[in-house]
This record gives C-alpha cells, sequence and structure tokens, in this order.
C-alpha cells in the first residue's frame, strides 16, 4: 500500500500538465497562523532549509510541495538522465526540466516566483506553486503549506487580507479528499486556536483533521503540554502530536535539521517519557504517510468513478459542430433511444462496435461470475480459521455442565454457521465488480456507439447521470438480496439434504468399520454386551441415514476411554491452605484423547460436507441474483429512465445547445481528455498490481 502515495503523485503531473484541478486529489494541507511553526514542521519533515523566512507573512501562495522517496536505483537514474549525481534533489513545475541540487536555490526560487505572481507588497496569490523534492530520507507525502491566517493588515496589504487567506484556506481544506493538519503552538491557549477553528468549519466531526503541537519548549516555567497531547483540552480524532522547532538563534547559527530532530528526541525523553514514542518529527511523519496512504485507499474508488465519468463527458467535446436541429424533440427521442439501445447491445455482445483490447460488457460479466467469483469460492477453505481445538471447544460448550454421551448437533450448527458466513464478502465484491463494468458501459458506449451525443455535451451529461443514478438506487436493492441468499442459508441448517446424507452415509460405513474393530478387542462379556447393546440401537438408528445416528456411533467405544489410566492427579494443598479453582491454568494446546479425536473429526468432515453444499448453492444463486436485480433491470428500464427524466420539453433547448466556443473548447477538451485517459490508466495499474 505504500506505493498509493506515488500512483497520486503521478496522477498530480497528469492534471499538472493541463492546468486542471477538477480532480481533488488526496493531500494534506498545513494550516496555522503566522509564526505558529508551520514552515519549521515542513523542513523538520524534509530534512533541510528550502522555505523562506522571515516576520509577518511569509508563504504568500500555495505551496504543493510532493516528497518522493527514492533509492539507490533511483538516484542513480536521475543522474544519468540529468547529468549529475546527487542525493536530494527538486524540481519545479514552472521551470519543467530543470534539477535544483542546492536547496538554498530552492529557497530563492520559490521567493522570486512569489513576488512575479503575488508582487512585492505582502499580497497573496491562489495560483499554487509546485515543488517536488526527491529525497532517500523523506517518507513519501504530498503537502500543500497555505499563507498563515492573519487578522491585521500590515504594509500594502489590502483591508480584507485576512478574508482572503481565510476564503484560500477554505478552497483546499474544503476538499472532501485532503487530511487537516492543524498547527497551533503549545505556548497559545489551545481553545482560542485559530488553525483548529477553521478545520472544524468544514470538517466538524474531525475525521480529517490532524492537531500539531509545535514550541512544546517554549511553555512557561511550571507548565507543560500533557494534557494537551493527551486529548484532554481539544480531542481530535486523527490525534495530537508534539515537536519542538528550531529557534530563530537555531536557524541563524546554521543549526542542521538533524541535529534539531536530535535535540527534540532529548527534550521529548527528558519532559515527556512516557508520550516520547508517540510525538515528534519522525512519529509525525509516519502517522502522515500512513493516514495519507488509508485515506487514498478511502478515496480510489470515488476517484476512478469521477475520472471515468470525466472522461466520458470530454470524450464528447471532440465532436464537429454538425447541422441545426431541426426537430428537436425527435432528435433528442432519436438520441435517448440509440444510447439506450447501444448500452443493451454492449451488454448482450451485439454491439456494433466490437471492443478487441479487453473484455468488455456482457463479456466482462460473464467473466466475473465463472472466473473470478467462481475461483475465489473454490480458494475458500471450508474449515478456514477453524481449529481442532476450536471444534472440541465447541462441542464441550454445546453440552452445558453435564458430561456428554453424544456429539451435540448444536455444535455443528454453530460451526458450521461460522464458515457459510464466510462467503458473504466475496458474494458482495462479486455484486461491485458487476455494478463496476456496468459504469464502465457507459464510457464505451460514448467512445465508440453514440457519435452523435458529441455534438450535445449537456444532453451525454444529463444520460450519464440518469444511468449512473439509476445503476446507483440498483446496487444496494442487489447487495441486500445477496445477502439474504447467505442469510437463508445460515437460517435453516438442512441436515435432510440429500447430498449430505450421501456424506454421512459414507462416514457411517468408515465408523462402523473402525467401531467392529474396537469391539473384536474387548474381551470382558459384560462389556461385550453392553457394547452390543449400544451398537445394536447406533445400527438402528444409521440405517435410517439419519446422521444422528452415525454420531451416536462415533462415540462407541467410550467403555475402552475409561479403562485407560486417567492424568496424574495434582498434589493436595497443604493444610489450612485453601484452593481458588479458578487459577488452575487451562491448556490451550494438549494431546486429545481417541474420543475426543474422533468426535472432532466427525464435526469437521460434517462441516466440510455441509460447507461445499452450500458453496455450490451460493457459487450458483449469487450470478442469478445479480442477472435479475442488477443487470436485467437496468436493461429492461433504461429506456423508460432516460424518457421519463430527459424527454420534457422544458429541457430541450438547454440539452441540444451547442456550444458558440466549440473550436477552442475541442482543443482544450482533448488536452484533458487525454490527461483523464492517462491517469486511467494510472489507475488501471493499480488494480493490475493488487495496491488496491
Amino acid at each position: 500500500m505504500e506505493a498509493l502515495i506515488p500512483v497520486i503523485n503521478k496522477l498530480q503531473d497528469v492534471f499538472n500538465t493541463v492546468g486542471a484541478d477538477i480532480i481533488q486529489l488526496p493531500q494534506i494541507a498545513v494550516v496555522g497562523t503566522q509564526s505558529s511553526g508551520k514552515s519549521s514542521v515542513l523542513e523538520s519533515l524534509v530534512g533541510r532549509d528550502l522555505l523562506p523566512r522571515g516576520t509577518g507573512i511569509v508563504t504568500r501562495r500555495p505551496l504543493i510541495l510532493q516528497l518522493v522517496h527514492v533509492d539507490a536505483d533511483d538516484r542513480r537514474k536521475a543522474g544519468d538522465e540529468n547529468g549529475v549525481e546527487v542525493e536530494e534533489w527538486g524540481k519545479f513545475l514552472h521551470t519543467k526540466n530543470k534539477i535544483y541540487t542546492d536547496f538554498d536555490e530552492i529557497r530563492q526560487e520559490i521567493e522570486n516566483e512569489t513576488d512575479r505572481v503575488s508582487g512585492i507588497n505582502k499580497g497573496i496569490s491562489d495560483e499554487p506553486i509546485h515543488l517536488k523534492v526527491f529525497s532517500p530520507h523523506v517518507v513519501n507525502l504530498t503537502l500543500v503549506d497555505l499563507p498563515g491566517i492573519t487578522k491585521v493588515p500590515v504594509g500594502d496589504q489590502p483591508k480584507d487580507i485576512e478574508v482572503q487567506i481565510r476564503d484560500l484556506i477554505l478552497k483546499y481544506i474544503s476538499n472532501p479528499n485532503c487530511i487537516i493538519l492543524a498547527v497551533t503552538a503549545a505556548n497559545t491557549d489551545m481553545a482560542t486556536s485559530e488553525a483548529l477553528k477553521v478545520a472544524r468549519e468544514v470538517d466538524p466531526d474531525g475525521r480529517r483533521t490532524l492537531a500539531v503541537v509545535t514550541k512544546l519548549d517554549l511553555m512557561d516555567a511550571g507548565t507543560d503540554a500533557m494534557d494537551v497531547l493527551m486529548g484532554r483540552v481539544i480531542p481530535v480524532k486523527l490525534g495530537l502530536i508534539g515537536v519542538v522547532n528550531r529557534s530563530q538563534l537555531d536557524i541563524n547559527n546554521k543549526k542542521t535539521v538533524a541535529d534539531a530532530i536530535r535535540d527534540e528526541y532529548a527534550f521529548l525523553q527528558k519532559k515527556y517519557p512516557s508520550l516520547a514514542n508517540r510525538n515528534g518529527t519522525k512519529f509525525l511523519a509516519k502517522t502522515l504517510n500512513r493516514l495519507l496512504m488509508h485515506h487514498i485507499r478511502d478515496c480510489l474508488p470515488e476517484l476512478k468513478t469521477r475520472i471515468n465519468v470525466l472522461a466520458a463527458q470530454y470524450q464528447s467535446l471532440l465532436s464537429s459542430y454538425g447541422e441545426p436541429v431541426e426537430d428537436k424533440s425527435a432528435t433528442l427521442l432519436q438520441l435517448i433511444t440509440k444510447f439506450a439501445t447501444e448500452y443493451c447491445n454492449t451488454i448482450e455482445g451485439t454491439a456494433k462496435y466490437i471492443e478487441t483490447a479487453e473484455l468488455c460488457g456482457g463479456a466482462r460479466i460473464c467473466y466475473i461470475f465463472h472466473e473470478t467469483f467462481g475461483r475465489t469460492l473454490e480458494s475458500v477453505d471450508p474449515l478456514g480459521g477453524l481449529t481442532t481445538i476450536d471444534v472440541l471447544t465447541a462441542i464441550r460448550n454445546a453440552t452445558g455442565p453435564r458430561p456428554a454421551l453424544f456429539v451435540p448437533e448444536v455444535s455443528f450448527e454453530l460451526l458450521v454457521k461460522r464458515q457459510v458466513k464466510r462467503l458473504e464478502e466475496p458474494s458482495l465484491r462479486c455484486v461491485e465488480l458487476v455494478h463496476e463494468e456496468m459504469q464502465r458501459i457507459i464510457q464505451h458506449c460514448s467512445n465508440y456507439s453514440t457519435q452523435e451525443l458529441l455534438r450535445f455535451p449537456k444532453l451525454h451529461d444529463a444520460i450519464v447521470e440518469v444511468v449512473t443514478s439509476l445503476l446507483r438506487k440498483r446496487l444496494p436493492i442487489t447487495n441486500d438480496m445477496v445477502h439474504n441468499l447467505v442469510a437463508i442459508e445460515l437460517a435453516y441448517i438442512n441436515t435432510k439434504h440429500p447430498d449430505f446424507a450421501d456424506a454421512c452415509g459414507l462416514m457411517n460405513s468408515n465408523i462402523e468399520e473402525q467401531r467392529r474393530n474396537r469391539m473384536r478387542e474387548v474381551s470382558a462379556a459384560a462389556s461385550r454386551d453392553k457394547v452390543a447393546g449400544g451398537g445394536a440401537q447406533g445400527d438402528q438408528e444409521a440405517s435410517t441415514g439419519n446422521w444422528r445416528g452415525m454420531l451416536n456411533k462415533s462415540q462407541e467405544g467410550l467403555t475402552e476411554d475409561k479403562t485407560k489410566p486417567q492424568g496424574t492427579v495434582p498434589p493436595s494443598p497443604q493444610k489450612g491452605h485453601a484452593v481458588n479453582l479458578l487459577d488452575v491454568p487451562v491448556p490451550v494446546a494438549r494431546k486429545l484423547s481417541a474420543r475426543e479425536q474422533r468426535d472432532c473429526e466427525v464435526i469437521e468432515r460434517l462441516i466440510k460436507s455441509y460447507f461445499l453444499i452450500v458453496r455450490k448453492n451460493i457459487q450458483d444463486s449469487v450470478p442469478k441474483a445479480v442477472m435479475h436485480f442488477l443487470v436485467n433491470y437496468v436493461k429492461d428500464s433504461l429506456q423508460s429512465e432516460l424518457v421519463g427524466q430527459l424527454y420534457k420539453s422544458a429541457l430541450l433547448d438547454d440539452l441540444l445547445t451547442e456550444s458558440e466556443d466549440m473550436a477552442q473548447r475541442r482543443s482544450e477538451a482533448a488536452d484533458m481528455l487525454k490527461a483523464l485517459q492517462k491517469a486511467s490508466q494510472v489507475i488501471a495499474e493499480i488494480r493490475e498490481t493488487h495496491l488496491w
């Protein structure tokens, strides 16, 4: 999962080439007041001095900082490409392929680029600066350094500088795919933290906010940040992490970040020994890396759908102007009908344009049913996650306080339900895969089947929205049905199932043969009579085909077990000393007796036999349910759904409007479509490499 962050970096590079921000990629935005230590935190994460320093507002443009971890091979490759052999280097988007190996030059370039766009009067701009830093000493992260929150304009700053900065911060942190890093100095009141206040406006539950407390070493004498770091003052769900920054004197004295991190560790060990391992710059970097990876993983499904929808939308903009539409009503109905027909034909395999590069439509759905889903079910071990001790414990728990004469039926049902429940997750995943494929069919139809729609982007967008909405509505219904299929199997364990009875009969024969062998070894007449009487009763039950009869026979040999020497009796407690029975350790693993081994083997065989029956049922019924509740329903209702929502006189003019600046838009759309296709390829790589 570590490779997910470089994938997002690739996506960022793709969309940077077209200057588009329509895709909200996962990232970490750093928010805080002026002089709260934001820049110091970022430099600590990078491990180098690279950000402008000074008094007042220093960060006047968003800085999108991508940290890329590189190894020896990456450094050697970069050296071959750029003619320089370095360990760490940086690259700006606006300077193309220029390599910066001196971090002082990077700082100067940030200042120059800021002044070029924002001016030299301390004004701000929302146009970001993109910087990539490659180093073996960083973890993969994407950070956004935002201007510090201020209240009073200084110098030539506009009077509404506070509002401008606030709006700029909200623009980034309002992105639901953004993790908010709220930076607050420890020597200020956390209850009045502006960073946490603005973060709470867009993230009231705190689900994507991580608080960083800086300047722990500058607190007033006699005070500490223990309550703050423990979350007792302001609780934040992602946590609070304390760090120690370099002072201005340290910076003036050229104290390195590495030395500062060592001093920070020593300070935390001395001042907060119980919390030292959960605070500090190194822990912050690891935490941010972990949070971003999990956040990316959660955002990828929605991101993939968003990219597919956008690709379909921009594909529609590449059409020619065409002839003016005379009968808009007839044209709209014709286009809707053609799209619905082509969509259904793609599922049935009768579409005009057949995909040759990969499986598509109904063929992929068939592959999902019989290859992906089928192989997944077959790979589920009937006894997976179930040990012999688990089986024995279930048997004992089902007997209650009395020693059991027979294997209790309840134990079999309890254990087999637990195993059958494991079939639910792959079944629901099958529904999800089919749903994804039906979403992909929309783009397939847009690319090959309904070129006329490219003239009318609004109509195409509306159709995509209607089909997507229809699929979204059917997904929970289909999931409920698949869930019910598993629930039905759990509701009644049919031990009279013909296939199960045959399996029991076969095991009866094996156990009967074992019983006869044991009887030959019994020499005492009284014991032989008793065993023979029990065997007769077992024969009668077994002859009825009842699986309980088989279980009864498995219990015979009890007399033999009783004749075996018992385990060593624990020594009696000394006189005057009470014994607490609950203190006697219960062995987790031990050698089972012959009877216990037989009981467990019988239960395991029964579980496996019944599990295979249920798995066969699920493998057959789930595809049928998906076809009925999702695929066939969408096919049958798509035409009426599109007509009902789009074939309205009030929408005719809007849906069939052509763009006046089609030529310019076509060029822009072509670039964006190329970027989306590259992004789609990047996400496809994730699926192929099983990162997601």
